[in-house]
């Protein structure tokens, strides 16, 4: 089964995909992870890639679109994937249908994930996390009870730097003039179901589940 989930940033899209993977067996696919991990490994891409996204900018389309066709053509994909943060623009979407193409597979379902802006930046702005060992906490909604350091080691917490309100609110403009032509390219092929995200992240996953119940009794 191969799945695409869109949303503004914060909407939940990573821990819906990671539920989706461990639930259906198949990969989760983060473009934001990967480029994450460029910029920690201060990789060529990884700095190309820094610039644009401390300002909330999204990166270009022909690094992001690299990146996805290389992890779509490892082994482990042939039996389907979730792709989480990928395609953001109609562009990206057109291109990824190609890429699919030439691999004789097609997309099963979209689901777009909706929140509303309130909530989408109360959930980022409030997100912190320990460089040192990883950990993740939320200011409101999972806090530290050592305040501003980490429970496992100590140290310091940090917020993203694209976690701030003012890139926070300049990615959901960015993302605000891109999702109906992409909604509407996905919904014209018959491949677009939206769902409430607001709800709690097992009502969301309940309601994702129902939604792709069908497709997948199709495949099996």
């Amino acid at each position: 089964m191969r799945i695409i989930l869109l949303g503004a940033p914060g909407v939940g899209k990573g821990t819906q995909a990671k539920l989706i993977s461990e639930h259906y067996k198949i990969p989760h696919i983060s473009t934001g992870d990967i480029l994450r991990g460029n910029i920690n490994k201060r990789t060529s891409l990884g700095l190309k890639a820094k610039s644009y996204i401390e300002k909330g900018e999204l990166v270009p389309d022909d690094l992001v679109v690299s990146i996805v066709k290389d992890r779509l053509e490892k082994e482990d994909c042939k039996a389907g994937f979730v792709l989480d943060g990928f395609p953001r623009n109609l562009y990206q979407a057109k291109t990824l249908s190609e890429i699919l193409k030439e691999n004789k597979c097609m997309i099963d379902k979209v689901i777009l994930i909706d929140v509303n802006k309130a909530e989408i930046l109360e959930r980022i702005s409030g997100r912190r996390f320990c460089r040192n060992c990883g950990a993740n906490y939320h200011i409101k909604f999972n806090p530290s009870k050592l305040n501003d350091r980490c429970e496992k080691c100590g140290e310091q917490l940090l917020q993203r730097e694209d976690d701030s309100k003012d890139v926070v609110l300049e990615r959901l403009s960015v993302y605000s003039r891109t999702i109906n032509p992409l909604a509407n390219y996905y919904s014209a092929h018959g491949l677009l179901t939206k769902i409430q995200g607001n709800e709690g992240i097992e009502n969301t996953f309940n309601r994702i589940c129902s939604t792709l119940q069908s497709v997948y009794s199709l495949l099996v």
